[in-house]
């Protein structure tokens, strides 16, 4: 997934820091590629795609031609069958993952997986940091994930603005309306009344992130939203790829709505953000670099702790949808306000 292919990236990042002379390789599944694109500490993209699910042979032709390469270090942050696969065939002289019952003797270095974050980087990405650490790297740590844009994608969106006549001088929202799937989407109503919540606080301009597909339910929350919010909404200017998103989202000044690869890449470019996170996600695990001011993020359970005692998280994915239903604005406004209010003093 895209967040996971992101802040993976940052140890591309810091083997390059450490190792200047290296050649750092990088396998990721070929529609992620668009959040690595200009990243100059990763020298050759491997792409995995479908056909390398769909075919073994495939698949093992891909990993001989690996073999190939010599690597000297495999660093394994997927953990799973295919990374297994590949792992074993490599045959490096360094190989570094997390610890997994049966699959340890692929390694030679296991780490233990934290469960409990120690700072406020996140535990996605404590855990991607730890996995640098059998390497002793003689270098101070970046955890930070690193989105490139270019001259090229900068004056695409400053035309964009212009054509659509948005106010440059006013600060402009970008909202994370309609998330991956349906279990990550706050209920459409209630959104409407969180896009009418900012549109009150101020004089902004707000965007909608949503893909051509959803277009319906994206429709569906500006039908919704106050006619003096729709004033506010720049409906037509949205990403129709990830690199359209993340050259528009550049041009922002801060995100807000539901969590996902969008407010994995704001955060990338540095932009504050407002998460809503699906019942089901572990929020100790995706609230990254929280500080309760510039990053800040809310879920069902810091209300309502008693709906999550005792479930697992499959059975809370499964009910996912329903809990949604408890999950209400009215909640976190205060925090919400805060959040803005900070916005404005900047």
């Amino acid at each position: 997934m895209i967040g996971d292919v992101l802040v993976s990236s940052i140890l591309c990042n810091n083997l390059k820091q450490a190792y200047p002379n290296s050649q750092i390789d990088y396998m990721v599944y070929e529609s992620t590629t668009p959040v690595l694109e200009g990243n100059p500490n990763i020298d050759n993209l491997i792409l995995f795609k479908k056909k390398h699910r769909k075919s073994r042979l495939t698949f093992l032709k891909l990993i001989l031609t690996l073999r190939k390469e010599g690597y000297d270090v495999v660093i394994d942050s997927y953990s799973k069958l295919e990374s297994w696969f590949t792992v074993l065939f490599l045959s490096s002289s360094r190989r570094i993952s997390f610890k997994k019952i049966g699959r340890s003797f692929l390694y030679t270095d296991v780490i233990e997986q934290l469960e409990i974050p120690k700072s406020n980087l996140g535990l996605i990405i404590e855990r991607r940091l730890s996995l640098l650490k059998p390497l002793d790297l003689k270098i101070e740590i970046d955890p930070m994930p690193q989105l490139y844009v270019s001259e090229k994608e900068i004056n695409f969106t400053k035309k964009l603005f212009l054509d659509h006549r948005i106010d440059t001088s006013k600060k402009t929202v970008m909202m994370s309306i309609i998330g991956s799937s349906e279990n990550k989407t706050l209920p459409l109503l209630e959104m409407a009344k969180i896009v009418d919540f900012v549109a009150d606080r101020g004089d902004v301009n707000i965007l909608f992130n949503y893909f051509p597909k959803q277009l319906k339910d994206a429709k569906y929350i500006l039908d919704n939203c106050k006619t003096t919010t729709k004033k506010k909404i720049y409906f037509d200017v949205f990403g129709g790829s990830l690199r359209e998103f993340i050259a528009i989202m550049n041009q922002c000044d801060v995100i807000i709505g539901n969590d996902g690869g969008a407010i994995n890449m704001a955060k990338a470019l540095n932009k504050p953000s407002f998460i809503i996170f699906s019942p089901w996600i572990e929020k100790a695990m995706w609230s990254t670099f929280e500080d309760g001011q510039f990053h800040k993020s809310v879920h069902l359970n810091d209300y309502m702790p008693k709906l999550f005692e005792g479930k697992s998280e499959k059975q809370l994915k499964r009910e996912s949808l329903i809990l949604y239903q408890s999950f209400r604005l009215n909640m976190f406004e205060s925090e919400l306000k805060l959040f803005l209010e900070d916005r404005e003093k900047v």
